[in-house]
């Protein structure tokens, strides 16, 4: 059994775990949004930035990511001043993880943009709506639930992935438990991590499931 240090170790790890998680899909949301319409757009320029932004996100490892915005990115600006870049774990880990997150999603909303019948944004201009209007009163809000099972499976994917982060020295749920079991050689820490992962996990599908129910139910009235 755990003592009540070391529970109140997990439970802080675990809220670290809980606020990258949040944070990145929070802003990964309001970017994505963003970059999907540059995908979607007709200004060549404004595409072809929207493209190497999620090319670029999506083909790179997220861990090579955190090690070029933690370690990299200092080098960098010594080189280039000369002066000292400390760089928090906790805001690399806020940056890379909103960074990438953004670029899925992204990707999702554009398919999910893209799945609604043209038709549509015809018939908004057809009643003197602009683009933008159509975008944000028609088309949108059609793709809600459509985007809450690839949505809810994002934000499981960026949950378990947060432990990535335990590579920069920031005492997340799976680097506490790691220290806890290199210092007892018990392994059974392990499995707290991995119970604790799993009880989150299914808490996010449970309630990304009962989100796509609700919303299909008033589509069908």
């Amino acid at each position: 059994m755990l003592t009540s240090a070391q529970w109140t170790a997990v439970w802080d790890g675990t809220l670290i775990t809980l606020e990258i998680t949040a944070f990145a899909i929070v802003v990964g949301c309001l970017l994505g949004v963003v970059l999907a319409l540059g995908r979607l757009s007709k200004h060549r320029i404004l595409r072809a930035l929207s493209w190497f932004y999620i090319w670029f996100f999506r083909g790179t490892p997220l861990l090579l990511q955190l090690f070029m915005v933690y370690y990299a990115i200092p080098i960098i600006y010594l080189e280039s001043t000369g002066s000292q870049l400390n760089i928090d774990p906790m805001v690399c880990a806020f940056i890379t993880f909103s960074l990438n997150t953004t670029a899925y999603l992204a990707e999702i909303i554009r398919a999910g943009i893209e799945s609604i019948p043209g038709g549509q944004m015809e018939a908004a201009k057809a009643i003197g709506m602009t683009y933008g209007q159509a975008m944000r009163k028609i088309i949108i809000p059609q793709t809600y639930k459509r985007l809450i099972a690839p949505v809810g499976n994002e934000l499981v994917m960026l949950l378990k992935d947060t432990s990535l982060v335990s590579s920069i020295a920031l005492s997340d749920l799976l680097r506490t438990t790691k220290t806890m079991a290199n210092a007892s050689g018990n392994w059974l820490y392990y499995l707290y991590a991995a119970a604790i992962y799993l009880f989150l996990t299914t808490l996010l599908q449970l309630g990304t499931d009962r989100l796509e129910i609700k919303l299909g139910a008033y589509e069908k009235r």
